[in-house]
């Protein structure tokens, strides 16, 4: 049962929990202190504008009296006219601000709120309400505030990890239907469109881990579908193409010096041989030494082999970007392969050498893989 206070407002819990609340002996609070700890408990709070409004007015109010309590006692009419609501809306903001353990009312025997003066005219006491929660608890609102902080900003990496998430998934459909059209893909742009629909917008106020989960794993399992289609569905490293005797070699031996480099297909300045030694010590196994751009070409034109890539993979690398570009896309991969088996104990997650280089040279001509900055990218990895 609500008992009624003796000034005719309910009594309230709150109001008795903040009564409790007190300053510290000798304690003296300006209203620029006052007013600091009423926007910070506004923000950690989160109220809205009614109670925001009327809060601020109640502090604007405080005389700085060296008071233990700190007392206002504006009338309705007075907030009305400052905060432009109804009275109906003031009242319920005193209603929120209680709750909430902001204000505590202190009734006059005849409800009414006014400051009690001594025979001098000096005030001494006053009806109406106390601020003092406001100010006590400003050690709380900190708190708040820094707590909110910090879940905004796990709520921004969540989101911006779905989206590099939505667009690493979307790129690997793009990259299926451009290099793999006849592959059925309608499940995962099913799945695809149906997450974005139950995503939710970044203004949201959730927390979307359900959401990141759902997308990581579309991602997984579109770049899966776009690598395994890579593969041609084969888990072996190498493609047995060697139809002549077994007693002979597979390279009886080093190719002859490749035909000049065409100037059609110089690369950039900064795609010299001494970068892609830096970058690729498994040039090493051409067995020979590498000083010019023809050299990286034999180099390309040997270490094909150890892909498992077929010859019409070689020719059809030529054809799209030129032998310089071909080459250095063997070269690459194998790298790539190296140092993949190396983190993983020896079990490369490139299950087909062969079919990456294929895929691999598509990128480079469609100008989705920068075949310089790979090579930088990668020296710098090795370097660092």
């Amino acid at each position: 049962m609500q008992l009624a206070s003796s000034g005719g407002r309910r009594l309230r819990h709150a109001a008795l929990a903040a009564r409790e609340l007190a300053l510290e002996t000798g304690r003296t609070v300006t209203r620029k202190e006052l007013s600091a700890a009423a926007r910070d408990a506004a923000k950690a709070l989160d109220l809205r504008n009614g109670p925001r409004s009327v809060l601020s007015e109640l502090v604007a109010c405080w005389g700085e009296q060296e008071w233990e309590r700190l007392l206002v006692w504006p009338s309705n009419d007075y907030l009305m006219s400052r905060t432009g609501l109804s009275e109906r809306s003031v009242r319920y903001a005193f209603r929120v601000l209680i709750d909430q353990q902001l204000i505590v009312p202190k009734e006059s025997p005849n409800g009414k709120r006014f400051a009690v003066k001594d025979l001098g005219g000096e005030i001494v006491d006053a009806f109406g309400f106390d601020l003092t929660p406001v100010y006590v608890r400003r050690g709380e609102w900190a708190e708040r505030l820094v707590e909110q902080k910090q879940l905004r900003e796990a709520r921004k990496r969540a989101f911006d990890e779905i989206t590099i998430a939505r667009r690493a998934a979307e790129e690997a459909l793009s990259a299926l239907a451009e290099h793999y059209p006849d592959l059925d893909r309608s499940d995962l742009e099913d799945r695809l469109k149906a997450l974005k629909a139950r995503t939710p917008l970044r203004s949201t106020k959730m927390m979307p881990l359900d959401a990141l989960d759902a997308w990581n794993d579309l991602r997984t399992l579109c770049e899966n579908a776009f690598f395994d289609a890579g593969n041609g569905g084969k888990d072996c490293r190498h493609t047995n193409n060697n139809n002549g005797s077994p007693s002979e070699p597979c390279n009886k031996s080093f190719p002859k010096k490749a035909e000049p480099v065409r100037s059609t297909e110089q690369p950039p300045e900064h795609l010299s041989p001494e970068l892609i030694l830096e970058a690729c010590p498994a040039l090493s196994d051409y067995g020979q030494p590498v000083r010019d751009l023809a050299d990286i070409v034999s180099a390309g034109r040997y270490l094909r082999a150890s892909l498992g890539a077929h010859e019409s993979a070689w020719a059809e690398a030529v054809e799209e970007v030129g032998t310089v570009r071909a080459a250095i896309a063997v070269i690459y991969v194998l790298q790539l392969y190296e140092d993949d088996a190396a983190k993983n104990g020896g079990e490369s997650r490139i299950k087909n050498p062969g079919g990456y280089f294929r895929a691999l040279t598509r990128m480079v001509k469609s100008g989705k893989i920068d075949l310089a900055v790979e090579l930088l990218a990668m020296r710098r990895r090795r370097m660092s």
